[in-house]
């Protein structure tokens, strides 16, 4: 199972020691010492972390939950209503739809859109993507052999180009082919470089004046081991660039997959995607049901 095995990291370090830790005790003070301590370390961050505390406390209270084995059972249900199940991407009922993917260097993001690709031509989706950009011949490189292997065209421009000359290139190309998405990889930019963030803003307004309503989503890719730096990377690129809904990277190789909450808690987008390996087919569709019950799972569990 994908969410079993991308989360060992995380459930081993945190969540797996959570019966270890909290013992099979009564419910005392050292108990909830020890929850807090559990769900900070595995990044939930404080507002989340202090949210869920009192929530389990006042279900405690009321319910007469008596026993540690009750209360694990309470903050596994408790962790999954933090969750919400995210709703279909917003790419049907026109004839083409467009998806902006932002997000900052190393976060993943031209992997990301390569997998993406794939499971949407899976779906049997007509896809193009555009490789804006333009300032890393890396990143060019790279996104055509995610192209090949997912078997989608990659629109280019020339190394150093203006990002936009590509968009404008790509709807166009999209249109005229009768593709029904685009998928456009964007400079990887920090949120507080004023310089990128208008380059972002520009494609915006390229994509709307050629496609009513475009872009119809715009994708944040972040990196699952950063863990809050995430959701600080998450708030700015939010205020800046309408973001629409999230893909969370590399979360088989982190410790930190709590940051999932934090993120869902605190901006309330939603989490469409995550990353839990390296083949193309290790982007899988988030449930959030199954990721926490991966997380809660005890270890050799299938």
């Amino acid at each position: 199972m994908a969410f079993m095995s991308g989360l060992a990291k995380t459930r081993q370090a945190f969540f797996g020691r959570i019966s270890q830790m909290i013992g099979n005790t009564e419910i005392d003070e050292d108990t909830w010492d020890d929850i807090e301590a559990l769900l900070l370390q595995a990044d939930i961050g404080v507002p989340t972390t202090m949210g869920l505390i009192e929530t389990l406390q006042e279900r405690v209270k009321r319910e007469g939950v008596t026993s540690v084995d009750q209360l694990q059972v309470a903050l596994k249900d408790e962790m999954t209503k933090l969750l919400a199940s995210p709703t279909p991407l917003n790419l049907s009922g026109r004839d083409l739809s467009i998806v902006l993917i932002v997000g900052v260097n190393g976060s993943g993001k031209t992997t990301s859109i390569g997998k993406l690709a794939r499971r949407m031509r899976l779906n049997n989706r007509k896809v193009i993507i555009a490789a804006a950009d333009t300032f890393r011949a890396a990143a060019v490189d790279q996104l055509k052999v995610w192209g090949e292997r997912a078997d989608v065209p990659v629109i280019t421009g020339r190394e150093n180009g203006d990002p936009g000359a590509v968009v404008y290139d790509s709807v166009e190309a999209a249109q005229a082919r009768k593709a029904e998405i685009l998928l456009i990889d964007t400079a990887g930019r920090l949120h507080s470089n004023y310089n990128l963030m208008q380059e972002l803003e520009k494609i915006r307004k390229i994509v709307n004046n050629l496609v009513p309503d475009a872009p119809h989503e715009t994708l944040l890719v972040l990196d699952g081991t950063t863990g809050q730096n995430a959701l600080t990377q998450a708030k700015k690129f939010t205020e800046a660039a309408n973001v629409t809904g999230l893909i969370i990277t590399k979360l088989d190789g982190s410790s930190k997959g709590g940051m999932l909450f934090a993120i869902q808690n605190e901006l309330g987008l939603p989490i469409h995607y995550v990353g839990l390996g390296e083949r193309i087919e290790d982007l899988v569709f988030f449930e959030p049901d199954k990721f926490v019950d991966s997380l809660f799972a005890a270890e050799g569990t299938s």
